[in-house]
């Protein structure tokens, strides 16, 4: 009997062990999961680091010379110094060429760039055309209303684009003609056809200039291939010349001052045309220009701000400086007041 209950009972054991293991599969029981450490060493799920977020930005700057260089090379500056490690930066230049913004800027658009930096009006203008829904902010620009033909145009732009001028006051700048050569009769006033913000100044410096008793002629020249023959024929014909904030002067200041230097002075618009082939500007900082901008461009990306709503933004301080080689070859000593500009 007792042989008999130890047999019944080793089947029963049996049954239980098989009926288990049909319930599981064949598999393993499932194990409880251990409680966390209170203080682990790794992350299961960490938060995304909102400090760590990457940004695609395109610069278009129209041409190289010291001027729209510095520019660029301070909103690039800006940027590293404001979102370091975060900003991927293409930077190309159109080399003075208008037709290449545009591609540059479509090129942008389709890479779905987080910002784009037009530097001079002729990348600004390509990027207003471009896109309506990207940032867009512009450095190196005369006038915005001028730019995007904007009819009483109050400082906000009011649209996806914003950024900084490099307008310096046009009658202070007229008001240096006076200072220099107050017994002058008639100022020649070059610029290129093509860029309509130098239209703007001539247009409003001419108006200062003819208050203060100067008679003033426009020389305006379409591009490089009639630049010279333009130059020479105001050189000619004026006493004082002037020439504004002008990209295409700006990237061919030798011709100017081949024809110029030592025969009849130029007053310019900003100290890298200055620099080239004048002998005194009322000047800004590109650079300080370009870095407000970049400033701007990290308030956009890091912290959502409102372009439409960004008014445009203007040099801080203004300095008078002088050329010493174009015043030394017409035999000039400059008004107190002002600075040298260091040639090269």
């Amino acid at each position: 009997m007792k042989k008999f209950a130890k047999l019944l009972c080793l089947a029963l054991a049996v049954v239980m062990l098989f009926g288990l293991a049909a319930c599981t599969g064949g598999k393993e029981p499932a194990v409880a999961a251990p409680t966390p450490d209170a203080n682990p060493t790794e992350a299961v799920d960490p938060t995304p680091d909102a400090g760590g977020e990457k940004f695609a930005v395109g610069i278009c700057q129209l041409a190289p010379h010291p001027a729209l260089d510095a520019a660029t090379e301070g909103f690039i500056d800006a940027l590293n110094e404001k979102l370091p490690g975060q900003v991927d930066i293409e930077n190309q230049n159109a080399a003075g060429d208008t037709p290449t913004c545009a591609t540059i800027i479509n090129g942008f658009v389709s890479n779905k760039v987080d910002l784009i930096m037009a530097n001079a009006t002729a990348p600004l203008q390509a990027a207003a055309s471009a896109t309506d829904t990207i940032p867009v902010l512009g450095t190196s620009i005369t006038e915005y209303g001028v730019a995007l033909n904007i009819a009483d145009f109050a400082g906000t732009v009011g649209t996806n684009v914003s950024g900084t001028s490099d307008l310096a006051p046009l009658d202070q700048q007229a008001q240096m003609i006076k200072e220099w050569y107050p017994d002058a009769k008639t100022v020649g006033l070059i610029y290129c056809s093509a860029e309509p913000n130098s239209q703007y100044q001539v247009d409003n410096v001419q108006k200062y200039l003819e208050d203060m008793g100067y008679t003033c002629k426009q020389y305006a020249f379409s591009d490089t291939n009639d630049m010279a023959s333009v130059v020479q024929n105001a050189c000619d014909n004026s006493d004082v010349l002037y020439v504004p904030t002008d990209n295409t002067a700006a990237n061919n200041t030798g011709i100017i001052n081949n024809i110029c230097q030592g025969v009849k002075p130029v007053f310019a618009g900003e100290e890298g045309i200055c620099g080239g082939c004048g002998i005194a500007t009322l000047s800004i900082s590109y650079y300080d220009i370009g870095y407000k901008t970049g400033e701007m461009a990290a308030d956009i990306l890091a912290n959502g701000a409102d372009i439409s709503a960004m008014p445009i933004e203007y040099a801080p301080q203004f300095v008078k400086k002088y050329n010493p080689v174009t015043c030394e070859a017409l035999g000039l000593t400059p008004p107190a007041g002002y600075e040298a500009i260091e040639v090269g």
